[in-house]
């Protein structure tokens, strides 16, 4: 399965904010677009700012949508299209079914301090979902399901350690998480006033209707 291999921070710096990809460093002194706020480079300092054509703007938008949910070019397309055949805003349904994707929400049930850790813990077989294992980050959840850690990796300490320091984060209206049992339920489809990225996904279908 591809996937972007290449150092994370670097795309936090291109995109000019933070996307939260590196879990507990993002908060910290070391995040390195609060160290070096300028896009990463030999020519990174020195570039002279321009103003951005309609196109510029959209493609960034795209580009920053795509890295905070780890997908790349051809996966967020697919997705895209879906959500363009799909009744209702194409944007707000683009957006909820990146919010409800196996790994996102494995992420926002603070089971994992990073999507890509998230990713990880789908793919080595961690999580069930309604009891079955499934190992596809993108599975589509539905209402209802319940997400659960496996039995043997509940004492996992990349488990323990991000519900310890995750849960802080706050939890969206649209899940609802038993720590104890180490289990959590979809109750809704997330509204787009649920989600909490700044994002405007209405430039990206802009730039998919060119």
């Amino acid at each position: 399965m591809a996937r972007y291999t290449d150092a994370v921070c670097r795309l936090c710096r291109r995109e000019g904010v933070k996307l939260f990809l590196k879990g507990d460093r993002c908060f910290k002194e070391k995040c390195a677009i609060d160290r070096r706020a300028y896009v990463p480079g030999q020519h990174g300092q020195s570039r002279r700012p321009k103003k951005p054509s309609d196109y510029a703007i959209q493609l960034r938008e795209k580009q920053k949508v795509r890295r905070i949910y780890g997908l790349l070019e051809k996966q967020f397309r697919v997705l895209y299209k879906k959500a363009e055949r799909r009744t209702g805003i194409t944007g707000h349904n683009l957006m909820a079914m990146l919010e409800t994707r196996l790994d996102n929400v494995v992420y926002r049930m603070g089971f994992a301090k990073s999507r890509a850790q998230a990713r990880q813990l789908v793919n080595h077989g961690h999580m069930r979902v309604n009891g079955r294992k499934v190992t596809i980050p993108s599975y589509a959840t539905k209402v209802g399901d319940q997400i659960t850690i496996r039995d043997k990796s509940r004492a996992n300490g990349y488990v323990v350690d991000a519900m310890e320091s995750v849960m802080g984060r706050g939890l969206p209206e649209w899940l609802e998480v038993k720590p104890e049992d180490f289990a959590g339920t979809v109750r809704q489809m997330p509204l787009r006033e649920q989600i909490d990225h700044e994002v405007n996904e209405q430039l990206v279908v802009e730039l998919y209707s060119r």
